[in-house]
């Protein structure tokens, strides 16, 4: 069993048929013995964080839907802890939230780019249990997380980029149909 730990992804199997989660890659951010929460890193969402919030009007920066659960909240990844105070560091180099009000004047100041920030509406969580049972039963893949992923350009490339890193017959899933009864 693998040590659930944060900064681990949780690439989905190629099988997964929840709506929710096919085809995601998830950043494990968090996990305890009551649970876990993270966000889903490649699912774009229908609005710019401009449309989001309204001191930030205007801007054009992509926001991401992190999962289904408190999807009325807005959650940031940021690789510039010199810049923004207060976040958390998940693993190497990637940090979970920080002084909101900060960020914002960094964004507005042009000081922080769009390539060193991610913002999410929503996340994922699991209950106690939870998590452990969806890998026993096989419906997530494990790997670290690297910053390059996080952070990807392309959102709709991470999903085979992550299995394709890990080599072998993930490569092979990468071209796996969504559902392999219309093959």
């Amino acid at each position: 069993m693998v040590d659930l730990v944060p900064g681990l992804l949780l690439i989905s199997d190629p099988f997964l048929k929840d709506p929710n989660f096919m085809r995601t890659v998830i950043l494990l951010c968090e996990h305890q013995d009551e649970g876990s929460f993270g966000f889903v890193l490649n699912r774009p969402y229908d609005q710019p964080l401009g449309e989001l919030i309204s001191d930030l009007e205007g801007t054009s920066i992509p926001v991401y839907y992190g999962g289904p659960v408190q999807v009325d909240t807005v959650h940031f990844l940021h690789k510039r802890p010199d810049l923004v105070e207060g976040g958390f560091e998940i693993t190497d180099g990637i940090f979970w939230g920080g002084d909101f009000e900060e960020v914002s004047g960094l964004i507005r100041s042009g000081k922080l780019k769009a390539t060193d920030i991610r913002f999410y509406i929503g996340y994922s969580g699991w209950g106690e249990g939870q998590l452990s049972g969806e890998l026993k039963e096989k419906s997530w893949i494990t790997r670290e997380g690297t910053s390059e992923l996080v952070f990807h350009t392309e959102p709709d490339l991470i999903w085979k980029e992550a299995l394709k890193d890990l080599g072998g017959e993930y490569t092979q899933m990468t071209n796996y149909p969504i559902d392999p009864q219309l093959n």
